[in-house]
């Protein structure tokens, strides 16, 4: 493939933090162009959070590559004005601001759509544009409470996922719903608008296994228990830990080879699936002792000559040296202007059998802001005038 797939589509992100960053970005990666509108003052703050150099997070880099800067100030009508101007001509907004301040903005759908009905208008919301929760203040620890997904980390004792996970599960739904309304406007001539809440992407996401035994809702439902209460175990070496999924009787049969315990076969207490699932304490007692008598690097050996799956459990410095991501080219060393040498990981997806390289390097604040808006037509007179008057920098 000569073209990334999303060249010519041209993308105005108004945002905060992750998630319409994240989609956009990934969209950029896809070839589109983005312009990201930041308050004038500081910008995103995402921009200060976590580990920097060169005033720019590692976190903002992560999530920003591929991008035009521009900084306006949304406060004044001459700045809501330039950024009517710039959704005239493009196919996608993408913001993340609680639901009605967009339209308090004169940025809001129904506005910008009317000027350019191809326009592709997507609205992230916390919880959603109704309800009791429509204007609450959502981040990614507040939606995994909600959600279930604490709970499902820690069936007892609610945990988090200490990661972003609904910030990102909901970027990752923003761009497929673009996309299908791009593709869609391709046969009607229409855009539309999409309203995603981080809350409805967030339990989309969970829904097939962490609510399966909420699924099926007539009493004579045979009740398993959930795949979280049987597949994921750490399993204790003799100098370490990895993680085992047997799941068939064939993966079964090849963990008691690689633990010289084919007797386990024939035992009546785990003849079936049934079985073992009534003896599980029994069966999980037996099978950890056997493993405990291994080392990890030897039983990992074991496990896979029996082509069970299985893996050690990395930490995020071995993560980064893996041979199996080194030779997938799924990390990539790139030189950034502004924070030197910058380790990124590429877009998974490959397109024509090939991966993309990562999108040019993460934006200044305002880095953009004079281009743009010459692209637009206007005179450098006039873009002085409006840096002067403070609506522009």
């Amino acid at each position: 493939m000569r073209h990334r797939p999303l060249e010519g589509v041209t993308i105005i992100e108004l945002s905060t933090m992750i998630t319409a960053s994240l989609a956009a970005m990934m969209l950029a990666e896809q070839g589109a162009r983005v312009i990201k509108i930041e308050p004038i003052e500081q910008g995103d703050p995402m921009r200060y959070i976590g580990t920097s150099k060169g005033g720019m997070s590692g976190l903002f880099a992560n999530c920003n590559r591929g991008k035009e800067s521009v900084r306006v100030n949304l406060k004044a009508a001459e700045g809501q004005a330039l950024v009517q101007r710039l959704a005239a001509g493009a196919d996608v907004v993408l913001h993340n601001f609680r639901p009605g301040v967009m339209d308090t903005l004169g940025l809001g759908s129904e506005a910008l759509r009317e000027a350019n009905p191809r326009l592709v208008y997507v609205a992230i919301s916390g919880f959603g544009t109704e309800g009791p929760l429509r204007r609450a203040p959502a981040y990614d620890p507040v939606v995994q409470a909600h959600s279930g997904i604490a709970a499902v980390q820690g069936p007892d004792t609610p945990a988090f996922v200490r990661n972003l996970m609904c910030d990102k599960i909901t970027a990752y739904t923003a761009c497929q719903a673009a996309t299908a309304a791009l593709l869609q406007r391709e046969r009607s001539g229409e855009g539309q608008h999409i309203d995603l809440s981080m809350l409805d992407a967030s339990l989309f996401f969970l829904f097939p296994d962490g609510f399966m035994n909420h699924t099926l809702l007539d009493e004579d439902a045979e009740w398993q228990p959930l795949l979280s209460d049987l597949i994921y175990d750490l399993t204790l070496t003799k100098d370490g830990a990895l993680t085992v999924s047997a799941s068939t009787d064939a993966q079964r049969l090849g963990v008691y080879r690689a633990l010289d315990r084919e007797d386990l076969a024939a035992d009546p207490r785990f003849a079936t699936l049934e079985l073992m699932l009534a003896n599980m304490a029994e069966y999980r007692a037996i099978l950890g002792e056997a493993f405990a008598a291994f080392e990890t690097d030897e039983l990992l050996d074991r496990l896979r000559a029996n082509d069970v799956p299985c893996a050690k459990c990395l930490s995020r410095d071995e993560v980064v040296e893996d041979v199996q991501l080194a030779a997938n080219g799924t990390l990539q060393i790139v030189d950034h202007p502004h924070m030197g040498r910058l380790r990124a990981v590429t877009s998974p997806a490959k397109f024509g059998g090939k991966r993309l390289a990562p999108a040019s390097p993460s934006p200044g604040h305002g880095e953009h802001t004079v281009a743009v808006f010459e692209g637009l037509g206007i005179d450098p007179e006039e873009i002085a005038r409006l840096t002067q008057a403070g609506i522009i920098a």
